[in-house]
């Protein structure tokens, strides 16, 4: 929406001793943002860069009503509306609709029923026995993985199965991290933050300000381009979406040869993300943001594994091994996390309801002991997008409920296969390097 913004219903305020006029005059002012939650209107044009959760992905809301991704990320509401009250400038005219006009009015009073019935129902409260459990078989894995080569030394079959090893616990612990970076764990934010930095810091190497940066992103509007950063790839690597792949076709844009995505995804995806971007791109952004805390526990995790394991391998071998738990890490992450959401619509920000929002824009993996623990419950990502604060123990249970209520409202629940999943992304690398190229070549 650019710098200059207006709350929607044209920012018609009802606040004592102004003018409704003047009150609409002043949202034209650049760098103003003001966005809408339970009709309350916030100015959040200086707080943004403040916001615990990063200032894009409140920035993503400006000019428009936020009440349900509000309710949807934050766990003491009560609180959290104390700090919010010196941004508070207004509330919406008596005359203006709740709704906005690009919403579905019904469809989000029912999923406010639905959230309603989910709190009732105590789904919201975790299982910490179940994250102790997961923790504690990562920490298995890993002392598995050194005693594999101080055991049996650094042959090839002792180092390839030890690399598989700190590969599922990398897998695993990245499942780990984003319980608690989505606050699932802990009734307390705070407890959340604590052992987020510690999982992603000190388990897996990375920082845990760079993923919240990113992924509260994603959620907040997922495949909105310019908005979500996981379709950022989007036009330099791949052409994504139909609509955006015809209008990068008609623009005569050509950085990449799309019409070849499907295939060279296999090279620059799934193998190389980790190892040769995230990898070193982590240490740039903590240095740039002065992430000094995130930057301590990233080196807590070198230091740890370099120890333990340059008595064993040798300065050659250690890095070898590290290359490769990398390359196995980024090939199990990239598959799992793109399945869900590459096939699916993209296209810039509708400001749809927050239910239609993730609903076309998730899509579901069929349930299996193996599914759940393989994708960390990303399977029911439909689930993980509508209530990202959900412990992910729960997901089955609230399965069915929104599947009732997509089938009140004609909208489709998408659920497949895991190898489905896997090959539908290629399959719509595929189409939508055909429509740029269709576009580019006729249009």
């Amino acid at each position: 929406m650019g710098k200059s913004v207006r709350c929607y219903h044209h920012c018609q305020l009802k606040e004592g001793g102004g003018a409704e006029g003047e009150e609409e005059k002043r949202c034209w002012i650049p760098e103003e943002r003001w966005l809408v939650i339970d009709r309350k209107v916030y100015d959040i044009s200086r707080f943004h860069r403040r916001h615990p959760g990063g200032s894009r992905v409140i920035s993503h809301y400006a000019g428009q009503d936020a009440t349900d991704p509000f309710i949807a990320f934050h766990l003491d509401k009560t609180l959290v509306k104390k700090y919010m009250n010196p941004l508070l400038i207004g509330e919406l005219a008596p005359d203006q609709p709740s709704f906005e006009p690009s919403k579905n009015k019904k469809l989000v009073e029912d999923f406010r029923e639905l959230r309603a019935t989910v709190e009732k129902m105590g789904l919201l409260k975790p299982n910490r026995t179940f994250f102790l459990l997961h923790l504690c078989h990562i920490l298995v894995l890993d002392v598995a993985a050194w005693l594999t080569i101080w055991y049996f030394g650094s042959s090839t079959v002792p180092f390839i199965f030890s690399a598989l090893l700190l590969g599922t616990v990398q897998a695993q612990a990245g499942w780990l991290q984003h319980d608690f970076g989505h606050l699932s764990v802990f009734s307390e934010s705070k407890w959340n933050h604590w052992v987020h930095k510690f999982v992603i810091g000190h388990l897996k190497g990375a920082p845990a300000s760079w993923w919240n940066h990113l992924h509260f992103q994603h959620h907040a509007k997922p495949n909105c381009f310019r908005k979500d950063p996981d379709v950022n790839m989007h036009p330099l690597f791949f052409a994504l979406g139909k609509k955006l792949s015809v209008e990068l076709g008609e623009q005569k844009k050509k950085f990449m040869p799309y019409n070849h995505q499907h295939k060279y995804f296999f090279i620059i995806g799934p193998p190389a993300l980790v190892p040769l971007y995230f990898q070193w791109y982590i240490f740039y952004f903590v240095v740039q943001r002065k992430q000094w805390v995130d930057l301590a526990w990233m080196l807590t995790f070198y230091i740890r594994f370099f120890l333990t394991y340059l008595p064993l391998l040798g300065v050659k071998g250690i890095l070898g091994l590290h290359l490769l738990v990398r390359f196995i890490e980024s090939n199990w992450f990239v598959w799992i996390t793109q399945m869900n959401h590459i096939p699916m619509h993209i296209d810039y920000d509708k400001n749809v309801d927050w239910f239609s929002t993730q609903l076309q824009a998730t899509c579901n993996v069929r349930q299996s002991l193996f599914n759940d623990w393989f994708s960390g419950h990303l399977n029911f990502q439909i689930e993980h997008h509508l209530f990202p604060t959900m412990p992910r123990h729960n997901y089955w249970k609230v399965a069915p409920l929104v599947k009732s209520l997509c089938a009140k409202h004609g909208i489709e629940y998408h659920c497949k296969p895991l190898l489905t999943a896997f090959a539908d992304i290629v399959y719509s690398l595929k189409d939508s390097g055909e429509l740029w190229l269709d576009a580019y070549l006729h249009k």
